[in-house]
């Protein structure tokens, strides 16, 4: 009698641990992505004027920044299991942070009743840039 109670019990559980790995998975996919361009800008936003004028002194240019940011992460095209995303850049002097959020879609927890259609995942890195 409680048989089919207790499998229809441990397809729910095992349905909640599908979507925790997807919204975990994809938050490491987010750290992943905002350390890899933190790191991208560190090199390729350098201001033009820190890099000729050879100061011994490195500054990021903010607009340069910005424009990898808007291209590493185009919010018209999220990758798959994302609903949507957003990232920012700050460049300040010779570091960078990159700070992303986005919606991650839920497989199962859709089907349950109450259960989330989807999450929210942000991600914050930093690089620095050194000069030599």
């Amino acid at each position: 009698m409680l048989v089919p109670a207790a499998v229809l019990v441990l397809l729910v559980l095992g349905a909640i641990c599908v979507d925790s790995a997807v919204v975990f998975l994809a938050q490491r996919d987010l750290a992943n992505r905002t350390a890899a361009a933190a790191n991208d800008i560190a090199g390729f936003a350098v201001s033009d004027s820190a890099f000729y004028e050879r100061s011994g002194v490195v500054t990021l240019d903010d607009e340069r920044a910005d424009a990898y940011v808007r291209l590493a992460f185009p919010a018209e095209a999220p990758p798959g299991g994302y609903d949507a995303w957003n990232a920012d850049a700050d460049a300040a002097g010779d570091s960078v942070t990159v700070a992303a959020e986005a919606q991650v879609r839920s497989i199962f927890a859709k089907a349950i009743p109450g259960g989330a259609r989807s999450t929210t995942v942000r991600a914050r890195s930093t690089a620095r840039a050194r000069p030599g």
